[in-house]
């Protein structure tokens, strides 16, 4: 079995069954065998761009989240207090919290990132889109 994270804008893409969710991403996401993780941290972005106002349609998702992650398959991993400290201490040249986080759990994890983010792909060269 393989393990994905998925980034951010793979699970809003997913959630809106989006045409900007790249083909792999999709075929990897929706394959059975594959074993999908979502990061608290995930959640945590789109609560924050929910509450500014510059996310819209996510309320649905934000409050039944745990029974549409068991729905779709797919797993959530929490933000464990040594990813938080390797996150801080990550030697890299980018400075979004969510994003270092999602690096530093792929790496704990094994697992690939679904991402499409430049600023990722660079730190996290196993990334599918």
């Amino acid at each position: 079995m393989s393990r994905y994270l998925l980034d951010t804008c793979a699970i809003l893409w997913w959630l809106g069954d989006s045409p900007r969710l790249g083909r792999a991403a999709r075929r990897t996401i929706g394959k059975q065998s594959n074993e999908i993780i979502v990061s608290a941290a995930s959640l945590w972005e789109i609560a924050i761009k929910r509450r500014r106002g510059r996310l819209h349609g996510v309320d649905d998702y934000l409050a039944r989240f745990a029974d549409l992650h068991t729905e779709w398959g797919f797993r959530t991993v929490l933000i464990d207090p040594q990813d938080a400290v390797a996150a801080g201490l990550l030697e890299i040249d980018h400075n979004d919290p969510f994003d270092r986080m999602l690096i530093v759990q792929s790496r704990r994890l094994d697992a690939r990132i679904v991402t499409c983010d430049d600023a990722i792909t660079k730190h996290s060269p196993r990334c599918v889109w």
